[in-house]
């Protein structure tokens, strides 16, 4: 099982999309549309709902992340809605299981319970290292579709996908980069480092600290976890320099948007 995913500048773009895989063969449930907003009447101007819930919906999702409503006329992105509250963000619409659960340990319970209404495999499988680049997408007011396919389904997929215009998660990221590149530059030159040879390892450890199971954890709470994932490379001067930033970026974030909120 492979996950395919796409960044689109609309919720009505990234509802067509998720469509579009669907007529692929994959099923809704292992569809998810993750969109900015918070309210019914978001949702009910992109697609026809219901508010009858499938047999145990209520009891995944509604009670801990607000009312979960099933979606009629051939569900094409899973098979609830739920809004969650995302940290650094603000409140995210969570079409089908899937969306809940990757927000997981960012969003609380609500994923946890999104994870276990959820195949074992799927759920091992979300691509959580990428949340920070859905989250930058989200705060930018763009929507993410992630779906589970095998792999000669998914190649289909992710060229659908591109075809309906979706982004790539890389060249996301590296939108995401560049945006932040110039002040960690300067940062780093501040700091007597050489950025033209060690951005590298100083980004990796920069995104490293944004993995939802790192954020607001010091550098050696987490540095046997560390050791296992990036080997050696954790243990220079611009990794752990990079990992400071990447937490500061995180508080800074969920900082700027409760005061914003």
């Amino acid at each position: 099982m492979r996950s395919v995913v796409g960044l689109f500048n609309s919720m009505p773009d990234a509802v067509r999309a998720a469509a579009s895989l669907r007529s692929l063969g994959i099923p809704d449930d292992r569809i998810g549309v993750l969109a900015p907003g918070s309210t019914a009447s978001e949702i009910h101007e992109t697609m026809p709902t219901t508010e009858a819930e499938q047999r145990g919906m209520g009891e995944a999702i509604g009670g801990t992340v607000g009312a979960a409503i099933g979606i009629a006329g051939g569900a094409t992105a899973g098979a609830a809605v739920a809004t969650l509250l995302l940290p650094g963000v603000g409140p995210v619409i969570a079409l089908g299981l899937i969306g809940a659960a990757l927000l997981g340990t960012g969003a609380g319970a609500a994923g946890a319970l999104a994870g276990e209404a959820l195949e074992e495999g799927i759920s091992n499988g979300l691509p959580r290292d990428e949340l920070y680049v859905y989250e930058d997408a989200l705060r930018r007011g763009r929507s993410v579709v992630i779906a589970f396919a095998d792999e000669e389904i998914a190649e289909r997929a992710q060229s659908e996908l591109r075809r309906l215009g979706a982004e790539s998660v890389n060249a996301a990221r590296e939108e995401w980069w560049i945006g932040l590149r110039d002040a960690e530059r300067e940062h780093y030159l501040a700091q007597g480092g050489n950025f033209g040879v060690d951005e590298a390892v100083y980004r990796l450890g920069f995104e490293s600290a944004l993995h939802p199971e790192r954020r607001g954890r010091p550098f050696e709470e987490v540095a046997s976890n560390l050791q296992r994932e990036y080997g050696d490379r954790c243990d220079s001067k611009a990794f752990r320099q990079g990992y400071a930033r990447g937490q500061a970026y995180c508080q800074h974030l969920n900082k700027a948007k409760g005061h914003h909120n």
